[in-house]
């Protein structure tokens, strides 16, 4: 690194033990996760108390910080196992708390003394003033609200002492509403957003029930038409792109962010490996030389290998009230199959020992991705199973196989479809 630009840190998602250790392996430099209470993502499988205490331990052994969410809006019964959990938390030595709401932010300042206090994208702060309040309440950091336009980030960080630290989303799934607070789901079938069980009810297929048109109105703005994007009769007006600020990697460092944050922990081991490592390698890159950063196709590729959206850039270059950043098409874009996970390094012969996750049938292409560089694609040619003899595929979940790779393999490193 050079002396003049500091390497912002990367944070990656993590909604279970296998996809941290995928987030450690692939290069992030803190991760987030939460307990099986008081976060915001009930559809991970979260971590039990022990496995936090085993997290924070595997992290920092490693020299990764470990920041936990405790991001819900509790309702004063909640808030004596509230209490309970956070001394907990602090106890096992995790390195911040992710919180939005104001009375659990007060009773974390009271019983966390260890702990850094971030405060949740959840809670709209999309201005200097409302994060130097923030910090005036003990704050460090503030995960910016995703509606901000980069200029408005920038205005806020010049704004503020240096002591403060600013973080935002730059990869993965958008909300319709203002940073994530949504009544859609509750209102429709009882589960509550705020609570951690949101439905996604603004990514169901709503179809037209009165007359063709690809416009609305609202009833008290008559002469005022919204465009409905459509598709085979369904619209998808509430549905976001992902983000994807691959491309932008030198403006979100000149910027003045302290932390790139990737969202995704529902999502699988191989989505966190992979754009933990795209965008590992795009900040390493810039940080190391600058002057002769280039952005790499290759990178795009990789971020094109996950499940996700349509991309775009979110709101960093245009406001929401310019342009809705919706998708047009239902569903999610496939990711490339996860195939398996090497066990072992080769040998000298060039086998490795994988793990299956996915069918794999010998003469597929396929593709190792190991950490620091993009996918490497190759022929999956010969096969055995775990005693050396001669198979054809390896069909059965969890089946032990050998593969005689043309490249070297790391323990970790993941095998994934290539493209045939």
């Amino acid at each position: 690194m050079n002396g003049r630009i500091k390497a912002p840190e990367l944070l990656s998602p993590a909604g279970d033990f296998e996809k941290m250790k995928a987030a450690v392996r692939y290069g992030a430099d803190a991760v987030y996760l939460a307990g099986t209470s008081f976060g915001m993502r009930t559809a991970s499988n979260n971590f039990t108390r022990e496995e936090l205490g085993e997290a924070v331990e595997y992290c920092h052994a490693r020299g990764v910080r470990v920041h936990v969410t405790v991001n819900v809006m509790p309702r004063d019964a909640e808030y004596a196992e509230l209490e309970d959990y956070l001394k907990y938390l602090d106890k096992i030595g995790v390195d911040a708390l992710i919180i939005s709401d104001m009375g659990v932010f007060s009773l974390a300042r009271e019983v966390c003394p260890r702990a850094e206090l971030h405060v949740s994208t959840q809670a709209s702060a999309v201005s200097a003033r409302a994060c130097l309040a923030w910090r005036a309440l003990g704050a460090k950091r503030i995960v910016l609200a995703r509606e901000l336009t980069l200029d408005d980030i920038i205005s806020i960080r010049r704004a503020l002492p240096a002591d403060v630290e600013l973080e935002t989303f730059i990869h993965g799934s958008m909300c319709i509403a203002y940073s994530g607070r949504c009544l859609l789901s509750e209102y429709m079938i009882g589960r509550d957003a705020n609570h951690g069980a949101c439905a996604q009810s603004c990514r169901w297929a709503y179809r037209r029930t009165g007359e063709i048109s690809t416009e609305i109105t609202e009833e008290k703005r008559p002469d005022e038409s919204f465009p409905v994007v459509e598709s085979d009769g369904d619209t998808f007006v509430m549905s976001s792109r992902d983000m994807c600020m691959i491309e932008h990697i030198p403006e979100l460092i000149k910027a003045g962010i302290s932390s790139f944050k990737i969202e995704g922990r529902v999502k699988s081991a191989y989505y966190t490996a992979v754009v933990t490592n795209t965008y590992r390698m795009a900040i390493d890159a810039y940080v190391a030389d600058p002057e002769r950063y280039e952005y790499r196709e290759e990178w795009m590729r990789e971020l094109c290998s996950v499940s996700h959206r349509k991309y775009d850039t979110g709101f960093f270059f245009t406001p929401p009230h310019e342009r809705a950043n919706v998708v047009d098409e239902p569903g999610y874009i496939r990711e490339k199959a996860y195939l398996a996970t090497s066990l072992t390094d080769s040998d000298a012969d060039g086998f490795a020992t994988f793990i299956q996750r996915n069918k794999l049938v010998a003469g597929e292409p396929v593709e190792l991705l190991t950490v620091g560089a993009p996918g490497i694609p190759f022929t999956a040619e010969t096969l055995t199973d775990e005693a050396g003899e001669p198979i054809t595929e390896t069909p059965h979940p969890g089946q032990i196989f050998r593969l005689k790779c043309p490249v070297r393999v790391t323990e970790g490193d993941i095998l994934r479809g290539g493209d045939k």
